[in-house]
Formats: structure tokens, C-alpha cells, sequence
């Protein structure tokens, strides 16, 4: 069984502070990924993750998503692939120190887009490394564009292109917020199950992000994925909260705290 899990930007660095990952968050995470994968050697997991404070505050400074076309804006590009990357080192280096077997896949190197929509990405290596029991990591990162010079993709672009190709089961982001809120701003209702049809239904909320993040917030993400569960209804999405101890071993295990959205209620 094929697992998509995303750890968010804001879940494994303080996203309103500047390189400041959290490393005790992320030990933990890994320490429960680890048990869970002793516990079930049948599950396969494809590992994403946010940018956080390290890319996002560049990119928001340069406009990057948005295209690159000046001399300044590349610069910009240039400094948010470095953030990126510097914050996917930390996750390898953890990844490693957690005694699980991983490769880091950086899409800056293997995809293309045009209008931020991928047209090109070499997954074998990829799969390889899934039937060689060994954890594929992606993460958001600054990727060249044939229209618009440069983009970003968030790690929800990058595994909903990646769901047809792989077919996962589930998918589960885990993030700071223990849901999909109906209230952002008091957080007194967490919505237990969306649905492409209730999603509809829905006008103002979920809210964006409190903090930088410049790849979308919650109200995005939700679209994303309602999205892809009406294209794939056999699929699953978790949002959860990985600040909780013990949340991410139970999503993993098939228990789905949070926000569940899939294809009915």
C-alpha cells in the first residue's frame, strides 16, 4: 500500500522566524514514521514537504510564483532553490539520524512546467526507489518554466500530478492546525468531513495562512484536494495536525484524525 505524506512548512520550521527548523517536531515525526513502518513492512511511503521559513520568505519577496523574467527576479529564483534545498538537507540529515532509508528527488532537477502546470517529470527513478522499499522525498521548490520563465510548486501540485502515475491509497498532510477549521478565526469548529459536493457549499472558509506562504493557504489546499478526490474517488485525503504526538502514527495506520475529505459522505 501506497502512502503520500507531506509534512508542512509550518509544521516543521517556525514559519514566522527565519531558518529556524524544528528539529524536536521533526525527530518525533520520524521516530513515529519509523515505528509504524516496522509495525506494517507492506506500506510504502512518498515523503513531501513544505519550505516553511526558509523558501517562502524569499519568494514572497521576488514575486517568484508569479514568473521570473528580470535579472532581480532570477537572482530571487536562484535564492529560493537555495532555501529549499538548504531546508530539504536538514529533512535528509534527520531522515538518516531516524534510521530510515531515503533519497531526496529535487524537482528543480527533473521537472518542467509551462503556467506552472507540469508537462514534464522523469518519475522512474522514482519508482524504482518505492519498489526498493526506500522513501522518495519531494518538497516545494523553484522550478523553470517554458512560459513564464520560473515558478514554484507546492508539494500538493507536485503530488497531485504524481496520483495517476502512482495511485496511492491515501494522502496525508500534516500540518499545525488540527484541521480544516469552519471558523479560522476563533478555531471553535473543526470540520470532521469535506466532500467535492459540500466543498461547493462552502464560501469563506477554510482561511488562508496566518503567516507567509506564498503557495497557497488551508483554502487552497482544500480546493487542490477536493479536486483530486472527485477526479479519483478511490483516494483518501487526511489533514491533520503533527504538533499532536501519536496523530501521524494513526493516520498512518489507517485512523483519520482531523479533516477527512474524500468522494462521499
Amino acid at each position: 500500500m501506497l502512502v503520500f505524506l507531506k509534512l508542512g512548512g509550518s509544521l516543521i520550521t517556525e514559519k514566522s522566524s527565519i531558518h529556524k527548523p524544528r528539529l524536536k517536531v521533526i525527530r518525533r515525526l520520524f521516530r513515529e514514521l519509523n515505528s509504524v513502518l516496522n509495525d506494517q513492512p507492506d506500506l510504502s511511503i512518498l515523503l513531501g514537504h513544505g519550505s516553511g521559513s526558509f523558501g517562502h520568505i524569499p519568494a514572497k519577496k521576488f514575486g517568484t510564483i508569479e514568473g521570473v523574467r528580470t535579472s532581480e527576479e532570477w537572482r530571487g529564483f536562484v535564492e529560493v532553490w537555495q532555501e529549499a534545498h538548504a531546508l530539504n538537507r536538514i529533512v535528509m540529515d534527520e531522515l538518516k539520524n531516524a534510521e530510515l532509508p531515503a533519497i531526496s528527488f529535487p524537482p528543480s532537477a527533473t521537472i518542467l512546467s509551462e503556467n506552472r502546470k507540469i508537462i514534464s517529470w522523469e518519475i522512474s527513478q522514482l519508482q524504482t526507489a518505492l519498489k526498493q522499499s526506500i522513501i522518495p522525498v519531494v518538497f516545494g521548490d523553484a522550478i523553470f518554466d517554458r512560459i513564464i520563465g520560473g515558478t514554484i510548486l507546492s508539494t500538493e501540485d507536485l503530488f497531485s500530478f504524481l496520483v495517476p502515475l502512482l495511485k496511492p491509497s491515501r494522502i496525508l498532510l500534516a500540518g499545525e492546525e488540527k484541521g480544516v477549521w469552519s471558523n479560522y478565526e476563533t478555531r471553535d469548529c473543526l470540520i470532521p468531513i469535506i466532500t467535492p459536493i459540500t466543498f461547493k457549499k462552502m464560501q469563506s472558509q477554510p482561511q488562508g495562512s496566518m503567516n507567509t506562504d506564498v503557495t497557497g493557504g488551508m483554502k487552497q489546499k482544500v480546493n487542490l484536494m477536493t479536486s483530486l478526490v472527485d477526479e479519483h474517488p478511490e483516494i483518501t485525503v487526511s489533514i491533520f495536525s503533527g504538533r499532536i504526538s501519536g496523530e501521524l502514527k494513526q493516520a498512518l495506520s489507517g485512523i483519520f484524525p482531523g479533516t477527512t475529505i474524500r468522494h462521499q459522505e
